[in-house]
């Protein structure tokens, strides 16, 4: 079987126009056209997707992306506990130095971390709040009464208090959670 293939076009009569070398010639600016095309495409979805990649970026720092998006290695974030500072009257201490003539007189405000328990009368709450005040002080005086004078003064003499005092604290009023304690006076006299 054969086939023949029969041309519907008229004959091309001009014989330069036929020849390899002008065909691509003609092919050229049209395959610039293309690759022109191509680079342009390809520089723009570059742009875009450095925008999209910046504007995600930007909402993440905020932290304003919804949770699915957000980092997963992220920490839950801390519980804040509700707090409330106690304050304790100045306390003067004879000091445990010889002689017995030098004094410490000391200005202490704790900041404790407030119990979940509920207490049913505000009497109740007051006579509990003298009793934590009583036992704070007593607290402090004997350990600060156990001190001397140079002890006390040395370059870390009041963080080393401070870490007695929180250390008696929790042995001896365990109901009482100290967060932190300040020292709002703090006057050693000889």
């Amino acid at each position: 079987m054969m086939f023949s293939i029969m041309a519907t076009s008229a004959p091309v009569t001009d014989p330069v126009s036929a020849s390899p070398s002008l065909i691509s010639a003609h092919s050229g600016p049209t395959r610039r056209r293309v690759t022109s095309a191509l680079i342009a495409m390809l520089i723009g979805a570059a742009i875009a997707s450095l925008g999209f990649g910046g504007v995600l970026y930007y909402f993440a720092r905020l932290g304003r992306l919804p949770k699915q998006w957000s980092a997963a290695g992220r920490a839950p974030a801390p519980i804040v506990s509700q707090t409330h500072l106690m304050a304790l009257e100045p306390l003067l201490v004879n000091l445990a130095d010889e002689g017995g003539s030098t004094y410490l007189r000391l200005s202490l405000t704790l900041q404790v971390v407030d119990t979940d328990e509920k207490k049913a009368s505000s009497t109740k709450d007051k006579e509990s709040a003298d009793d934590a005040v009583a036992a704070v002080r007593d607290t402090a005086l004997t350990v600060t009464g156990r001190e001397t004078a140079n002890n006390l003064l040395a370059t870390d003499g009041k963080e080393r208090l401070k870490a007695e005092l929180r250390k008696a604290l929790a042995e001896h009023n365990s109901d009482l959670k100290v967060k932190q304690m300040f020292f709002t006076d703090f006057l050693v006299q000889r």
